[in-house]
């Protein structure tokens, strides 16, 4: 599968990077979706403006509206690495949501233009972590392959060494061979200690089985409650890489430094939005700060957010728990349909409706 192509006949072959790649590694992605809607106004044949927003509006799971962007990128220029990345990327979210047998279908597509994205661009970092984590994710009879899944680690190993790294040790954890995983972890993360997926994704590792399973609950913990401070001054601005902290905080058993650590760094990030996001989680989660915590998800719910792995019906569903917790019932109900309504097949929120 790998391209034996030089490296220099690839960035000869290959236009200079893209002006919307540097705001999406960095996870801009309101920002993307505004300059990329801005150039498609006078010119609404702008194929890398469309791919962009297509990769913006899945990153903020409108999936839906990204697959459109795509469609209209591949159409106006079929071989742009990042058009094929942003269909790619946007079938492989529907697919996930759908969660049933007809995603199969989405899954599939997504793999083909996970590979088109790759072969027409060999040095597109984010093609090859997506390809390289389809390949591990899917079963074997629909084209997964561990073996595929670290030779991507290590193609990407030559464009981005510390994400190449990164994919390795999640492959290996996927694999359940921690004890393999965590070299690669450490070496991502002493390459990259400012990359908040380096930190997010390593904070996320330690609090999975495979750690679990050789470290123990207890020993997970302190991991995670050492790691958390380590980690934290370099990714301070980085909202992110400050929610991964908040997480690792929460999950390691300190609720109340994982509200202060999100309450300290509001003003410092470049996405409050994802750390008000936070405290509601802590807040639900916890039973601590709730009258705060619901005033943060309220602020969340009425401006823009910027991405976020669980987005707006993870808030609204972080909201109904809290007003449940309060006593206040009906209007739980109402936030945990307003999750519904986002997405049917939310979990969290079908559940909070059970209970009530």
């Amino acid at each position: 599968m790998l391209l034996l192509v030089p490296a220099a006949l690839a960035v000869l072959a290959q236009t200079p990077a893209p002006p919307f790649r540097a705001d999406l590694d960095a996870g801009r992605y309101l920002k993307v979706l505004a300059e990329a809607e801005a150039r498609l106004r006078p010119d609404p044949n702008d194929a890398g403006a469309w791919a962009a927003k297509s990769q913006a509006l899945s990153s903020l799971q409108r999936f839906a509206e990204a697959r459109a962007a795509a469609e209209r990128a591949v159409s106006l220029k079929p071989g742009l690495a990042e058009a094929l990345l942003a269909r790619g990327l946007a079938r492989a979210g529907e697919a996930i949501r759908q969660r049933d047998l007809g995603s199969l279908r989405g899954a599939l597509g997504a793999m083909d233009d996970l590979r088109a994205a790759t072969q027409a661009d060999p040095t597109l970092a984010p093609a090859w972590m997506s390809l390289g984590l389809a390949y591990e994710m899917l079963p074997g009879l629909l084209g997964g392959s561990t073996r595929k899944a670290l030779q991507c680690a290590e193609r990407l190993r030559r464009v981005a060494p510390a994400q190449g790294d990164l994919l390795q040790a999640l492959v290996l954890v996927e694999e359940d061979k921690w004890r393999e995983a965590e070299p690669y972890f450490q070496r991502a993360l002493a390459q990259a200690p400012q990359d908040p997926e380096v930190v997010g994704q390593w904070l996320d590792a330690l609090d999975r089985r495979p750690a679990k399973k050789a470290l123990g609950e207890a020993g997970k913990n302190a991991r995670l409650l050492a790691e958390a401070p380590r980690l934290l001054p370099g990714v301070r601005t980085r909202a992110r890489g400050v929610a991964a902290v908040v997480e690792a905080y929460l999950h390691g058993g300190n609720p109340e430094a994982a509200w202060r650590t999100a309450q300290a760094h509001l003003t410092q990030v470049d996405a409050p939005s994802l750390l008000r996001l936070q405290l509601g989680k802590v807040a639900a989660v916890s039973g601590l700060h709730r009258q705060e915590g619901l005033a943060a998800l309220d602020q969340v719910l009425r401006e823009p957010l910027e991405g976020g792995s669980s987005g707006y019906p993870g808030a609204w569903w972080r909201k109904g728990q809290i007003l449940q917790a309060l006593g206040r019932k009906e209007e739980a109900r109402r936030a945990a349909q307003e999750a519904l309504k986002l997405d049917p097949k939310h979990r969290g929120a079908r559940e909070l409706v059970e209970s009530l």
